[in-house]
C-alpha cells in the first residue's frame, strides 16, 4: 500500500468511526461495524488500529491538539484579559466546528475515557488551561468558574437541544455566556 492510500484509508476509518460513535456510542460500535461501514475487512481495520480504544483516542486527538494550540496562543497574549478572550474565542469556535464530537465528549463514557487518558498524559496542558481561566493561584471560586465555563460551553455546544441553531448563532450565544461569566466586555461587531 502506498502512503497516500494508507492515510486516506485511515482518515476514512476515523470519519466512519466518528459517525458510528455518534449513532451507537463508543461501546455500541464494534470494529466489525466500522469495517462493514467502510467496506473493508476487520483485518484492514486492525492494520491501522489494534483496539477500539486506539481508534477512539485518534478520533479525539485532532481536537485536543487544536485546543492545546489555542491554549498556547492564549498564553502568549500580554494581559490576562486578552488571554481569557483568546481562549474563550478559540474554545467556542472549536466547540461549534466539532459539535458531533463535542456531544460525544460530553455524553459517551468511551470518548470521556480517551480524553481523560490524553489529558493525563499532558498534565501541564491541563494546568496551563486552568491557569489562564482561574489565575496562577486560584481560589475555589476561580476553579469552579473555570470548570463551569469549560463544561458549560462544551455541554451546551454539543447539546441536541441547540442542534437546530446555525453555527454563527451558536457561536455568538456561547461567547456571550462566556463573556458574561468572566465579566468580559462585549466585542463590537
Amino acid at each position: 500500500m502506498d502512503v497516500v492510500h494508507v492515510e486516506d484509508t485511515r482518515t476514512r476509518l476515523l470519519g466512519t468511526a466518528l459517525r458510528l460513535f455518534t449513532e451507537h456510542g463508543v461501546e455500541g460500535t464494534s470494529l466489525q461495524m466500522i469495517a462493514d461501514a467502510l467496506g473493508v475487512t476487520k483485518a484492514a481495520v486492525y492494520y491501522h488500529f489494534k483496539t477500539k480504544a486506539e481508534i477512539t483516542e485518534s478520533v479525539a486527538e485532532p481536537v485536543l491538539l487544536e485546543l492545546e494550540g489555542i491554549v498556547d496562543d492564549a498564553r502568549a497574549q500580554r494581559t490576562r484579559g486578552a488571554q481569557i478572550d483568546h481562549l474563550l474565542d478559540g474554545f467556542v469556535d472549536l466547540v461549534v466546528r466539532h459539535r458531533a464530537l463535542v456531544a460525544l465528549f460530553s455524553s459517551d463514557p468511551g470518548i470521556a475515557r480517551a480524553i481523560e487518558k490524553s489529558v493525563h498524559r499532558s498534565e501541564s496542558f491541563k494546568n496551563r488551561l486552568l491557569e489562564i481561566l482561574a489565575g496562577p493561584e486560584p481560589d475555589a471560586l476561580g476553579m469552579v468558574t473555570a470548570q463551569v465555563l469549560l463544561a458549560g460551553i462544551a455541554l451546551a455546544g454539543g447539546s441536541p437541544e441547540v442542534a437546530s441553531l446555525d453555527d454563527e448563532t451558536l457561536r455568538e450565544t456561547l461567547l456571550a455566556v462566556g463573556r458574561k461569566l468572566y465579566n468580559r466586555p462585549r466585542r463590537r461587531s
